[in-house]
């Protein structure tokens, strides 16, 4: 039931808004509407915020935030496929189904072992992560029980891909921490390729799996590697020539560094370890970025984006075309044309919607009352927007310039990319047998 899940999500944000606006999470700068921005940013695991998390925050309202990440991260496909249950009743054949897909577990498998893993896999990731960050990483924070926190928020968001920080600039000050950029950039691949295919390759390294990898899990490990190599590459080129570039002025390794961890960041994790805005990257390096945000994670994983897969089958479609091949085939094997056609009708219609809140944004006046039309740039708000829908978090600082109007054109965006535009135009259609009728065959011209 699409319209069961979209409708639990809302409540979820509603009562996290409640809470989160209570004084004891926050400080009076804190309202409703800043709260509400807050925290659908959070279960989304956008990381897109109007405030400044470790100031506006009390402790206990940083420990709401980062238990709403984890509810994000989990996915309120998996969330509300057990609360359905409960509600319904029963534990039907097709339900048992539903709820194993949703937590990509194909078979009528028990969703609760299943969710159960999940967890275990999540607290391990997360909990080593926010060690190694205790104990190596953030180390300029001399109280022990403030380093732990910082630690294991930023773990806990690096890892469901949510981009939230506590420090206001985020993670600049460690740009040249070798620990916290190595510590958060794993941390941000592996939430991102999601934890059937971490499952996977465990126990193919253990010998626990016989066979090899499973179609999905190759595809998914060969696009998250070109995709991070190419956009390094695009990075460190469009940085390094780039007039006044922002890398031109830093050392080859500190350009690889920086280069290397937005490459992974911009795939719907959201930190930087740099200013970021027109004046310090190249349009061309905020093109890669957008073109990153928007292909984003894997399925299963913790972010968003139209994911690695879909377009890698279009990369396999095209070039089966070019060779003249009637088959889409992927490593031997060949995919379903259903297949192929969801991958366009995600591609297509998440370019549409990104275009539509792009044209929204414009309308609105900003925060000052000057119309956005005339204040940001196209790329601004295209960027702005990308970040948005592919639950990525990356700022050029529009965000907090827009009027409610704008932040609202985000918080949809971050909710329809959340939980993912075919499951929203389902809920809005509503779901459709198959046809019975096919239709004679005819030709047409490209």
């Amino acid at each position: 039931m699409p319209q069961f899940t979209v409708l639990s999500g809302g409540l979820v944000i509603a009562a996290g808004t409640v809470l989160l606006a209570l004084p004891v999470c926050s400080s009076d700068s804190v309202g409703l509407w800043e709260a509400l921005f807050t925290v659908t940013s959070a279960i989304t695991v956008t990381g897109l915020s109007i405030i400044d998390v470790g100031r506006e925050l009390t402790p206990f309202g940083q420990g709401v935030l980062a238990l709403l990440i984890l509810v994000g991260g989990l996915g309120l496909m998996a969330i509300t496929s057990v609360l359905q249950g409960v509600v319904l009743g029963g534990a039907a054949l097709r339900q048992r189904l539903d709820r194993g897909r949703a937590l990509d577990v194909y078979g009528v498998g028990a969703v609760g072992d299943t969710l159960r893993a999940v967890l275990r896999m999540a607290a391990v990731v997360i909990g080593s992560g926010a060690l190694l960050l205790f104990l190596f990483g953030f180390r300029d924070i001399e109280d022990p029980g403030r380093r732990l926190w910082v630690a294991l928020f930023h773990a806990i968001s690096a890892y469901n891909n949510a981009g939230f920080g506590l420090f206001s600039t985020n993670l600049e000050p460690y740009r040249d921490d070798l620990v916290v950029n190595a510590v958060i950039a794993v941390l941000i691949v592996m939430g991102g390729i999601g934890w059937r295919v971490c499952r996977e390759v465990w126990g193919l390294r253990r010998g626990r799996r016989r066979g090899g990898l499973t179609l999905h899990t190759w595809l998914v490990l060969r696009s998250t590697l070109a995709l991070l190599g190419l956009g390094t590459g695009a990075l460190l080129v469009t940085e390094r020539f780039a007039p006044d570039g922002l890398l031109s002025s830093l050392g080859p390794l500190q350009q690889l560094k920086v280069a290397l961890f937005h490459a992974v960041s911009a795939r719907t994790a959201g930190f930087n370890t740099v200013p970021l805005s027109l004046n310090t990257f190249s349009d061309a390096a905020l093109l890669v970025l957008v073109v990153l945000m928007f292909i984003g994670a894997s399925p299963g994983g913790t972010g968003g984006g139209v994911k690695t897969t879909t377009i890698a089958v279009l990369v396999a479609a095209t070039r089966s075309t070019l060779r003249g091949n009637d088959d889409v085939v992927i490593r031997r094997r060949r995919l379903e044309p259903e297949v192929l056609l969801r991958a366009v009708g995600v591609v297509l219609a998440s370019l549409v919607f990104v275009v539509l809140m792009a044209v929204l944004l414009g309308l609105g006046p900003t925060s000052g009352g000057e119309p956005s039309l005339s204040r940001f740039t196209f790329l601004e708000k295209l960027f702005t927007c990308v970040s948005a829908f592919a639950t990525v978090g990356l700022d050029v600082g529009v965000t907090a310039q827009l009027s409610r109007w704008g932040q609202l054109v985000l918080m949809v965006g971050m909710f329809v990319g959340r939980l993912g535009i075919l499951l929203i135009l389902s809920a809005v259609y509503g779901t459709r047998l198959p046809a019975r009728v096919r239709y004679p065959v005819d030709d047409l011209i490209l």
